[in-house]
């Protein structure tokens, strides 16, 4: 699913999010399903109706914390979040007018008609210092740092760049963007993908990946769509979570902290990675909505 952005320049809606120990889906009718830990009610998605995209709160994999949350976008352009929110990472009943939400670390950042950005929650690495931002058209959210796609297809970055996660103001002619823990990657305009921050377990070893539709960055690898409807995957595999290559008819991809799940042309999900809380146990759903509006 497509929505306008800034400048009438498409923003890309996701359907499908993995956390750290939970994952969303958007279902065809509008509402969602949710699997995993469910301790703070981030899978608490029964009952979000008119829905057009979904986000999850990601916590990195060496953390021991459960905290988790879910956002959901509504077609009135209005938001719903759901799970924990001791940093006031929920409260986003007041957002209007918005086209792309994105949940990071105890933060969730969204984008307005207008081109401009909103946040609530965590603050303490200036993540949320998005006031100032215009002309944007979709943003990303890791775990201390806020990334937003420009309509010109540059880049502009908040909160910690500790590792260079945050160094990607001279990238060009990006169309598609992710944040994970301590990483960025983009998506640009030919098919291939930009990386920065961390690669200590080889999750930014991306420049040889050609066309490429879609990128997601996790905790420590990074999952990449192509063109032809197969995976590719680069990083830790300590849990299985790059075992995309048997992948096929796929339409979109989300990488978690330690999960990777991936939506096919027929509305179902397939799932790797770790799977303690079930969030990998998403094998029996059907009726996922696809990108651009098509139906499975």
């Amino acid at each position: 699913m497509r929505g306008a952005g800034f400048g009438g320049k498409p923003c890309a809606r996701p359907s499908i999010a993995a956390a750290r120990r939970h994952t969303v889906a958007l279902l065809e009718e509008g509402t969602a399903v949710a699997a995993g830990d469910n301790r703070y009610g981030q899978c608490d998605v029964g009952d979000w109706r008119s829905l057009v995209a979904v986000a999850a709160g990601s916590v990195h994999l060496a953390s021991n914390t459960g905290s988790s949350h879910t956002v959901g976008l509504r077609a009135d352009g209005t938001a719903v979040a759901a799970g924990w929110n001791a940093h006031g990472q929920c409260e986003v009943g007041d957002w209007r007018n918005l086209t792309a939400v994105a949940a990071g670390w105890r933060f969730t950042v969204g984008v307005r008609e207008d081109g401009t950005a909103v946040a609530t929650g965590r603050n303490g690495e200036g993540q949320g210092e998005v006031g100032g931002w215009r002309e944007i058209v979709a943003v990303a959210a890791g775990d201390w740092h806020t990334v937003g796609l420009r309509a010109d297809g540059t880049l502009l970055a908040a909160g910690s760049s500790r590792m260079g996660q945050g160094n990607v103001g001279g990238w060009r002619g990006i169309v598609g963007v992710s944040a994970g823990y301590l990483h960025t990657v983009g998506l640009r305009a030919e098919g291939g993908v930009s990386a920065a921050g961390s690669n200590k377990h080889g999750q930014c070893e991306v420049g040889g990946w050609e066309e490429m539709i879609a990128v997601s960055a996790g905790s420590y690898h990074t999952v990449g769509l192509k063109s032809d409807g197969t995976a590719a995957a680069a990083g830790s595999d300590a849990h299985g979570q790059c075992a995309v290559s048997g992948w096929r008819d796929l339409v979109a991809v989300a990488a978690g902290c330690a999960h990777t799940i991936g939506l096919k042309s027929d509305g179902t999900l397939v799932a790797v990675g770790r799977n303690e809380y079930g969030q990998c146990e998403v094998g029996g759903w059907s009726g996922i909505r696809l990108p651009n509006g098509r139906k499975p």
